[in-house]
């Protein structure tokens, strides 16, 4: 039973930053309709960056859930909490300005969350070994 919801928790997890990860990638394709379309403001959407925090709270309960787990070994529990809190800090910095990262940087956490939970669930193995 246990096994069962820690898998749905990777699944949940992965999903989410993944999700994510697409809703970054697509972030300056909506800032270049917006300044096209209009004069109004070169801003980010309060709706738009609502999502990154809708995906930082899934992401933390899938986290939770896992790090819960006593068959998950301490050192994915670790990664999988660093790796939420990078991607929390490198969301404040988008919302309030802290500081000048790389883009390449910012998606990291999301790529390493998505990763953890795909190691986790252990679909990486199923894909490759056979």
């Amino acid at each position: 039973m246990s096994t069962n919801l820690t898998y749905k928790a990777d699944i949940i997890g992965a999903s989410a930053s993944l999700l994510c990860i697409i809703h970054c990638l697509a972030t300056p394709f909506v800032f270049f309709i917006k300044t096209s379309s209009s004069l109004c403001c070169s801003e980010t959407p309060t709706w738009w960056q609502s999502i990154d925090y809708l995906f930082l709270t899934v992401a933390f309960f899938a986290v939770v859930h896992i790090i819960r787990n006593d068959r998950t070994k301490k050192w994915l529990k670790s990664l999988l909490i660093i790796s939420w809190i990078g991607l929390l800090l490198v969301t404040l910095n988008t919302t309030f300005f802290i500081f000048h990262i790389s883009n390449t940087l910012a998606y990291s956490p999301a790529i390493l969350l998505v990763t953890l939970h795909l190691y986790n669930s252990n679909i990486l193995s199923r894909l490759f070994i056979k």
